[in-house]
């Protein structure tokens, strides 16, 4: 994965708009499914998680949506550009590849020449106050 703030000074903890808190999936302004249906489906949902497929083209973004805490596994090799603010970060991956996403809201673009193939598992249960992310986690990380 290839990361470059573009503001590091930027912290997005202040912002009100990435309160990992809110749940996406109880509000409809944010869910990913909501404000972007031609690209996120739902695969599975129970009381504990919600399954999403995520499929776009060359050029194709989103619009800004939120995910809580999440597992992200890549089926296909990807380029983007994701936004949060005035923060922009470029992330490459290969396919067949999982990772943790902090809870946070973001738009995004498909910067490559491939379509963009992957999974979110996104969880339910919310994250300790006190085990919280740091305000520079954007997008996708291996741990």
């Amino acid at each position: 994965m290839t990361e470059q703030a573009t503001d590091p000074t930027t912290d997005p903890t202040t912002d009100p708009t990435t309160d990992p808190t809110t749940d996406p999936t109880t509000d409809p302004t944010t869910d990913p499914t909501t404000t972007d249906p031609d690209l996120y489906s739902v695969v599975f949902e129970n009381d504990r998680v919600r399954v999403l497929e995520y499929r776009d083209r060359p050029g194709q973004g989103t619009s800004p949506h939120r995910h809580p805490d999440s597992v992200m596994v890549t089926l296909s090799d990807f380029s983007r550009r994701l936004r949060q603010g005035d923060r922009e970060v470029e992330v490459q991956l290969p396919a067949f590849q999982a990772r943790w996403l902090d809870a946070q809201e973001h738009s995004g673009t498909n910067t490559g020449a491939t379509e963009t193939h992957t999974i979110f598992v996104e969880l339910k249960e919310q994250r300790p106050a006190a085990a919280q992310p740091g305000p520079d986690r954007l997008g996708p990380s291996a741990s």
